[in-house]
């Protein structure tokens, strides 16, 4: 075995995972890359959130990263070696592009919320994986930028997600300018939900996560599609749809028992159905 094989077969994973009282963690492991979005990384995650899903067991998603960055965005070594093809990259580059938005609307149109835990910079396209996120925690050092601009590539994938986070002048502003911002100001933007110190980030995202992997399964699946649909219809259009969601998910059954035990004073016990 060549030593390059043998150094590919002690090559610790890509993903690590953890599943905690119904919380899953998965944790992007490549720091000396910058846990950048090489079409690798995002057919990995991708495979991982597709298991998730399907697994009943985990009920809220925790994703993060290892190192000083948690995700650098596209891979630009990637991207550049594909300018030698013979259509100078175009094919790759599409086929990049298209997996990257495939993954991050997967992360949309997934039936169980997926947290961002954010340990350090996240730029481009990893600006783009925490925007796609439900909720966003971060500790108080971490940053966020989209600076496609710098190097003659505007964001334009990161900026659908960046745009429907944050107030279009905001996300003007990081797209025009290129320039970081702490999180103190990501969360004023609306991009994060919390900032918590790294201490404690831990103890913190295990129990901020717990809290909602107590609901009801089906609950959230319900909630969580009904969110995302309904924001991209007009006012009434909007309405009627959130009725309508309303009455079908009285008739669920965990409605059922859930009204049933606030009335009784006690915990419900969810059958996710």
């Amino acid at each position: 075995m060549s030593e390059t094989a043998a150094n590919d077969q002690t090559e610790k994973p890509m993903l690590g995972t953890l599943l905690h009282e119904g919380v899953y963690r998965i944790v992007m492991q490549r720091p000396d890359r910058m846990n950048s979005l090489s079409s690798q990384m995002m057919a990995a995650l991708s495979a991982e959130l597709d298991e998730a899903a399907r697994n009943p067991a985990v009920r809220v998603i925790l994703l993060g990263a290892e190192g000083k960055v948690f995700c650098a965005g596209h891979d630009l070594k990637e991207l550049t070696a594909a300018r030698a093809e013979a259509d100078g990259g175009k094919a790759t580059y599409q086929r990049i592009m298209g997996q990257c938005s495939d993954l991050m609307q997967q992360i949309v149109r997934l039936p169980k919320p997926v947290i961002a835990v954010v340990t350090g910079v996240a730029t481009a396209a990893g600006c783009q994986l925490v925007a796609s996120c439900d909720l966003a925690i971060a500790t108080d050092t971490a940053t966020f930028c989209t600076p496609g601009v710098n190097i003659g590539l505007f964001c334009s994938t990161p900026m659908v997600a960046l745009s429907r986070n944050v107030a279009p002048k905001h996300a003007m502003e990081m797209l025009l300018t290129g320039e970081s911002i702490d999180a103190s100001t990501a969360k004023e933007f609306g991009l994060i939900n919390r900032i918590v110190p790294r201490d404690y980030l831990d103890q913190v995202v295990q129990k901020y996560a717990e809290t909602i992997a107590s609901k009801s399964l089906k609950t959230l699946k319900i909630g969580k599609e009904a969110f995302y649909r309904q924001l991209e219809m007009p006012l009434s259009e909007a309405y009627d749809f959130a009725a309508q969601t309303m009455v079908e998910n009285m008739l669920a059954n965990d409605a059922e028992e859930g009204i049933s035990a606030f009335l009784q004073k006690r915990k419900p016990d969810w059958t996710d159905s």
